[in-house]
């Protein structure tokens, strides 16, 4: 047995620091980590640019309007022209929607590539928890384009700040406004109330208190979820075909005027100030801080964490505003999440991240990295429900996913060349394999084999 590969059924903790809080190894960072575990971690967490040069929410709004009014172009024509020239015109028209899937499509292969390839794999797991704690889905034309910029500019430059001003940037964002409808919320005593048939719209904001900052048991009633949503009314997108610019706009006659009580708390501010001051209390809610860091301290790791690791990071949180970096500095500071066993099985997309870190082909290709997602269960951005995806085990372990992850890395397998699944296995596991891995892997009768049975080894697939 190779000297690299010691047999050990107990995780290192090089391989917790890179695995479990990190999206696996690439080149050296386990020899790296293994230095100072700890200090590795907290060199981890820099700030992610995104600098692609792919369509901003702005762009999006600009397309879409452009869409829109070449929509109603082509239903004019329709009425005048014959069938052949209606036929073409609806064949630009699909052109014209396809062009939509293809930024979402090449926005999100993006975002995967610059993570395979990235020094701070923290960070962006990191960025990755927040993007699915805020889900917003494509459904519908604008929202397949808008997706994915919402943790491009609202979370991202964010990350590692307090984390009022990441709640004000995404429900402030067009993503969010639109996605759950607050661009149609209205207060009941409003002006617009007087010029025509609208009225209040509750999504975003019980999603705020039930998702996004109290949890389902925050101790919140429906009281609660009205209040909020009068003190957010008038927060909407601008016109994009009757107005200069884009993005969030405050509309002073949608809002409903006089004072909030949420949670017993009087707001008495006025316009946009009243919503902005309910979710800066919410960020900074005892409750609000338990929940997020539960959830930080679930996804990062275990599905049961320790209570003395949330109670830990929740202290963290409520003494220094709710700053998401020292929160994260207590996480990987306690002992308590230094767990030496493998505790969470990895999503699809930690499975597929992981894997092309660990194999490192020289080439990547954005689609095929898409489809992987899209074949095995967690399109980007398509959750289907504000609550993001589910990173527990018991709804990725079926049987029909997991003979998914078998075909998809017999597949990767087979397209990157002369695996050396020896090297790989040490790059990406150490010291961390079992014998019996250890000699499945080696007694493969293909290189494209023995790859294929790492990437589905108990070692791999869980962190």
């Amino acid at each position: 047995m190779s000297k690299n590969l010691i047999p050990s059924t107990i995780i290192n903790r090089e391989n917790i620091a890179v695995n479990r809080f990190g999206y696996g190894a690439r080149g050296d960072e386990l020899a790296k980590a293994k230095v100072d575990p700890k200090k590795w971690l907290s060199s981890q967490l820099q700030n992610i640019n995104f600098t692609d040069g792919l369509p901003s929410s702005a762009d999006i709004f600009v397309a879409y309007a452009k869409f829109q009014k070449q929509k109603k172009l082509m239903k004019r024509q329709q009425k005048q022209k014959s069938d052949s020239q209606t036929q073409s015109k609806q064949s630009r028209k699909k052109m014209v929607k396809n062009g939509a899937r293809k930024t979402y499509v090449k926005m999100s292969a993006e975002s995967l590539k610059q993570v395979i390839s990235s020094e701070y794999s923290v960070s962006w797991r990191l960025l990755d928890f927040f993007s699915n704690h805020f889900s917003v889905s494509t459904s519908g034309r604008l929202m397949v384009g808008l997706s994915p910029t919402l943790e491009r500019e609202a979370i991202a430059p964010n990350l590692l700040g307090n984390f009022a001003e990441m709640l004000l940037s995404v429900e402030q964002h067009p993503a969010m406004l639109i996605y759950l409808n607050n661009e149609k919320s209205f207060g009941p005593n409003s002006r617009m109330v007087n010029k025509r048939k609208v009225g209040l719209n509750e999504n975003l904001a019980r999603e705020i208190l039930e998702l996004h900052t109290l949890g389902v048991d925050g101790g919140y009633n429906q009281a609660d979820v009205i209040e909020l949503a009068k003190g957010i009314t008038g927060w909407r997108v601008k016109n994009m075909q009757k107005e200069h610019g884009t993005g969030f706009v405050f509309r002073a006659y949608g809002h409903e005027p006089g004072t909030r009580t949420l949670l017993g708390k009087k707001y008495s501010q006025r316009g946009i100030s009243q919503g902005e001051q309910m979710l800066r209390d919410l960020a900074m809610n005892p409750t609000t801080a338990r929940y997020v860091c539960s959830k930080i301290a679930h996804h990062f790791v275990s599905e049961s964490p320790p209570q003395a690791l949330i109670d830990k990071m929740q202290a963290t949180w409520l003494n220094n505003q709710g700053n998401i970096k020292q929160v994260m500095l207590t996480l990987f500071e306690a002992e308590e999440a230094w767990l030496a066993s493998a505790q969470k099985y990895k999503t699809p997309r930690e499975f597929v991240i992981s894997a092309y870190r660990a194999i490192a082909p020289n080439n990547i290709n954005g689609k095929v990295l898409f489809n992987s997602l899209n074949n095995l269960g967690q399109t980007p951005f398509n959750a289907g429900s504000p609550a993001g995806y589910s990173d527990e085990q018991s709804d990725w372990l079926g049987a029909s996913a997991l003979m998914a992850r078998v075909e998809w890395s017999t597949l990767i397998s087979a397209q990157v060349h002369r695996i050396n699944a020896e090297q790989v296995m040490a790059r990406a596991l150490g010291s961390s394999i079992s014998e019996n891995t250890y000699q499945l892997v080696m007694r493969a009768e293909s290189r494209q084999q023995a790859s294929t049975l790492l990437l589905m080894s108990p070692e791999f697939q869980r962190r």
